[in-house]
């Protein structure tokens, strides 16, 4: 489904990826290991369009990723969870999930909505609080949520367990164990494997923007 071929990126005159490789068949979870400033997020990141290329290459789905614009991951069925969540605060939750809908001709909100908080009940009971007043760990849940809108086909998570408390912790597992039975493909970034082990299929150990094992 995706595959990324010795990919190398430089941020800031920085080399932040250096010939990184990683390989994710359709319904696998891989998990992407390693310590702060390894260059998880900048591969995700690369995966997305935000940073560009200076070797190597991304190929989804059989198609070169290289040079088409961010918004097209989307639409091919790509979604996104940043570690920082990025919703917006003076949205409701419901809003915050329906916004690649807003974006995307191809995806029928509505119907994808309905899936969403199928998969996630708890996000129904709260799609009309602000974003800003929800804790950490129910940001995470909805920053998921809106991911599901246009990850039909791959999903990108970035850190969803970190600064969690351990009962939603322990949801979004379940959530994204539910997802795997879905055929869905997920990436999951993290520092340690810790109570998640079980939910991969492989993992990649990045270091310093280069793989490991």
């Amino acid at each position: 489904m995706l595959f990324i071929d010795n990919v190398s990126v430089k941020i800031a005159a920085i080399l932040a990826l250096k010939n990184f490789s990683l390989e994710i068949k359709k319904g696998e979870i891989v998990a992407l290991i390693g310590r702060n400033g390894a260059g998880k997020t900048t591969l995700l990141k690369s995966i997305m369009g935000v940073n560009k290329l200076n070797t190597g290459y991304i190929k989804f789905l059989e198609e070169d990723l290289s040079g088409k614009p961010n918004y097209y991951r989307a639409s091919r069925g790509i979604g996104y969870m940043p570690e920082d969540r990025a919703l917006i605060p003076e949205l409701t939750v419901e809003e915050n999930i329906l916004l690649p809908s807003w974006a995307l001709k191809n995806l029928n909100g509505i119907e994808r909505l309905d899936s969403v908080y199928k998969i996630m009940p708890e996000l129904k009971e709260m799609s009309d609080r602000k974003a800003l007043l929800l804790s950490g760990g129910q940001q995470k849940m909805a920053a998921l949520g809106r991911a599901l809108m246009s990850g039909t086909q791959l999903l990108l998570l970035d850190e969803p367990f970190e600064g969690v408390a351990p009962a939603l912790s322990q949801r979004l597992g379940d959530v994204i164990r539910d997802l795997k039975k879905q055929n869905l493909s997920i990436i999951l970034s993290q520092s340690e494997l810790n109570h998640t082990e079980d939910i991969f299929d492989k993992e990649y150990v990045i270091e310093r923007g280069e793989n490991v094992n």
